[in-house]
């Protein structure tokens, strides 16, 4: 079965995490994929949990990609790069703006030799304006895009989750960019125009994208969302309760009808038909006294009891899972949201990318791959011989996979 990206080529010049899961995604979906490291490999290979060497994170991540080890800090490697890009359909990168320019990597640099280049750009506050050099990693710009300010709890310093939530939404970002701008780089090529741009993606821009009604509720009423632990402002009732076994169940009962069937699932029949819970609007002003009846209830049920009664009234509930609990769920099996590889003879799961596919789904076709892995079959893709390729490795504009 084909996948939908069949038939493209995409550089990527990214390291780390956002222009690397961009990457990941257009590989999953059937681009390949041809990533350029630095001699001594993208920075995450050795992040989080290391085995054998290598990041485990690197396996998901770096899947089905074509690994090529150059040094863009000399002439030849840079030279190497624009040939390669010549042949490209999208480049994707995340060094600092203006960096590429100096190395003459820049879109304008290559416009003459492939007009029809996506080249999309990731960084912390975009190609322009007074922020743009600066440093950007996640962190930083989440707090500025305003992310960070609704999350915790009130009078306390915010929080964050335990994942680099600005890179991945940005790749995301940038992958949307990628697919409209190859959408109108087609239409562009039927009617005989040059159908190449710059999708520009900053890391506190598509965290500011999340935002909900943020702005338009400070600028039509004055009033600034604050942080609000594990509920949601406006929003009555959804919270988050411990319960009897110490596991914490999310409730989303805000929903008028599904309301009342959830007080009357807790045995409050009551205040199901009472008006003055009857709206949203009501709930709110009485969120603390809802609260307290729903934690009560929860802490005197163990979570699958609580849960059964839940579902059947079909109010809208879940567990709050870690790892070893997604991996023990059986819908999480039934739809496929673990893909086996194998390491060094091991085997090891790795996540599935969504969303699915009825049609063109996508795979993993092989787990990130070691430094340098594929640079011989992609420099002879260019053209080059076998005694070409050793002097370039001698000379070290490119890394030996055996010795990198």
């Amino acid at each position: 079965m084909s996948k939908p990206l069949e038939g493209l080529r995409v550089i990527e010049l990214g390291q780390l995490l956002a222009g690397p899961f961009a990457g990941c995604m257009l590989g999953y979906f059937g681009a390949e994929v041809i990533k350029v490291e630095p001699p001594g490999g993208d920075p995450i290979r050795n992040w989080r949990e290391v085995k054998d060497g290598t990041s485990l994170w690197w396996r998901s991540l770096g899947r089905n990609k074509k690994c090529i080890s150059l040094n863009l800090k000399t002439p030849e490697g840079r030279d190497l790069v624009k040939q390669l890009l010549k042949s490209a359909d999208i480049v994707v990168e995340n060094f600092r703006p203006g960096v590429l320019e100096e190395w003459g990597l820049d879109p304008e640099s290559l416009r003459a030799d492939n007009p029809n280049l996506i080249y999309a750009r990731i960084s912390g506050y975009g190609q322009t304006g007074p922020y743009s050099k600066k440093a950007g990693f996640a962190s930083a710009c989440e707090a500025i895009s305003g992310f960070r300010y609704v999350n915790g709890y009130p009078g306390e310093a915010p929080v964050r989750p335990n994942l680099s939530i600005g890179d991945t939404v940005s790749g995301l970002h940038a992958v949307i960019g990628i697919l409209m701008a190859l959408r109108s780089r087609d239409e562009a090529i039927k009617d005989n125009k040059e159908g190449g741009q710059v999708v520009d993606v900053a890391l506190y821009e598509s965290m500011f994208n999340l935002l909900e009604a943020v702005i338009p509720e400070y600028d039509g009423a004055g009033v600034i969302r604050q942080p609000s632990g594990t509920t949601v402002t406006g929003i009555v009732p959804t919270n988050t309760y411990k319960c009897g076994d110490g596991k914490f169940l999310v409730i989303g009962g805000n929903g008028d009808s599904i309301f009342a069937r959830l007080m009357t699932a807790v045995g409050r029949a009551d205040m199901a038909t009472d008006i003055k819970y009857a709206t949203n609007s009501d709930r709110v002003v009485h969120e603390a006294e809802l609260d307290q009846v729903l934690a009560s209830w929860c802490a005197s049920l163990p979570l699958s009891e609580a849960m059964l009664i839940l579902e059947d009234n079909r109010v809208p509930c879940g567990p709050v899972y870690n790892a070893a609990d997604m991996m023990e769920d059986s819908h999480f099996k039934y739809r496929e949201l673990f893909e086996q590889v194998e390491i060094n003879g091991e085997p090891l799961k790795i996540p599935a990318m969504m969303p699915k596919l009825q049609g063109t789904p996508g795979g993993t076709e092989w787990p990130g791959p070691e430094i340098g892995s594929h640079t011989d079959e992609v420099l002879q893709s260019l053209g080059l011989g076998e005694a070409q390729i050793e002097q370039l490795k001698a000379s070290g504009v490119v890394a030996d996979a055996n010795h990198s």
